[in-house]
């Protein structure tokens, strides 16, 4: 069970009930409008990151090493999609908890991450050896 989603539900009703007892409908009419802003602004940087996301190939990263240096557990698939601009290769079975996605650089080296809920569970860094580079143009 998301708790934080049940949280912010609950949060809207409160302070539509309290706008109701303080203002009467005209604190009910500026707290839903406080409320859809909000909604837009989130909605807003969705789309943003995904219109980002899209102009890129899936699963590529432009540094695998700082991805890992920047990855955190706890933080939702679309942060990490923000912070790669770009998809990630689907490693994992459509719809199967855990989700596990890749994004690979130039140098072959790539970041595993694993979904759990849409929360990063965890994540390894994977750096071919020398000899496996791949010759350069």
């Amino acid at each position: 069970m998301n708790f934080q989603k049940i949280f912010v539900s609950a949060a809207g009703v409160a302070a539509m009930a309290l706008a109701f007892r303080l203002y009467g409908w005209a604190g009910v009419a500026a707290t839903a409008t406080g409320l859809v802003m909000w909604l837009l602004l989130h909605f807003t940087r969705l789309m943003t990151v995904l219109k980002r996301a899209a102009n890129r190939p899936i699963g590529y990263v432009d540094s695998a090493v700082m991805l890992n240096a920047k990855l955190k557990p706890g933080v939702n698939l679309m942060h990490v999609v923000a912070m790669t601009r770009a998809l990630g290769q689907l490693q994992s079975e459509k719809d199967v908890q855990p989700e596990v996605f890749r994004w690979t650089d130039g140098t072959q080296s790539h970041v595993t991450c694993t979904f759990v809920g849409g929360k990063l569970a965890h994540y390894a860094l994977f750096r071919p050896a020398d000899g496996e580079l791949p010759a350069a143009p």
